[in-house]
């Protein structure tokens, strides 16, 4: 289980570190630029989980692989960006993949360091969209998360599942391959058929 973890937080990292990169090329970033952007992107949301229960150094910054992944997907899309903004679509799929995968990695460690159910889910969810977040207020916007569909609800559902899975002693994997594919049929159903949570009445 936890090899097969760590598998998936690197291709989960990989898929973020390429939106992050795509959103530096829009910006019209130089190289150094899009580079920081897709490691903010993949591997904030982990640091900000590992920091919050106290597993320092953070994996990301502990284990080289995390560097390595981000600047090839950084690299890939900064000299093929025209190929990389064509496959816009299959990138947001993969997005919601790596979403999943993130929540429940990131339930799954908070749970090892002996967390409330509650916090533990909620840590899930932080590390699938810390790093979109960072990456938006990199660029001076406000946090897709805080305005648009069903990205960081979607991930808290994986991860409150996982947990209550946990919690009934299911056996890790079967729970946590349920959990994420719940939580990415919610990401994809909410991205096809346009779900938004309500917003406030303009005054």
């Amino acid at each position: 289980m936890p090899n097969l973890l760590t598998i998936l937080d690197l291709l989960g990292t990989f898929v973020f570190a390429l939106s992050g990169a795509l959103a530096g090329c829009r910006r019209q970033l130089d190289l150094f630029g899009v580079l920081v952007l897709s490691f903010v992107a993949a591997n904030f949301g982990g640091i900000a989980r590992d920091i919050s229960i106290g597993a320092v150094p953070p994996a990301a910054i502990d284990d080289w692989r995390y560097l390595a992944v981000s600047a090839v997907a950084g690299f890939v899309t900064f000299y093929c960006y025209p190929l990389v903004e064509r496959l816009r679509s299959s990138v947001l799929i993969f997005d919601a993949a790596g979403l999943a995968l993130f929540a429940v990695a990131g339930t799954d460690k908070a749970l090892a360091f002996n967390l409330n159910p509650v916090m533990a889910a909620l840590l899930g969810m932080l590390t699938g969209i810390g790093g979109g977040m960072a990456r938006d207020l990199l660029l001076a916007e406000i946090p897709t998360v805080l305005r648009a569909d069903f990205y960081a609800v979607a991930a808290l559902i994986g991860a409150g599942l996982f947990v209550i899975g946990r919690a009934l002693a299911f056996p890790a994997p079967i729970v946590a391959l349920l959990a994420a594919v719940i939580c990415f049929g919610i990401r994809i159903i909410a991205i096809y058929r346009n779900w938004q949570l309500p917003k406030a009445d303009e005054a």
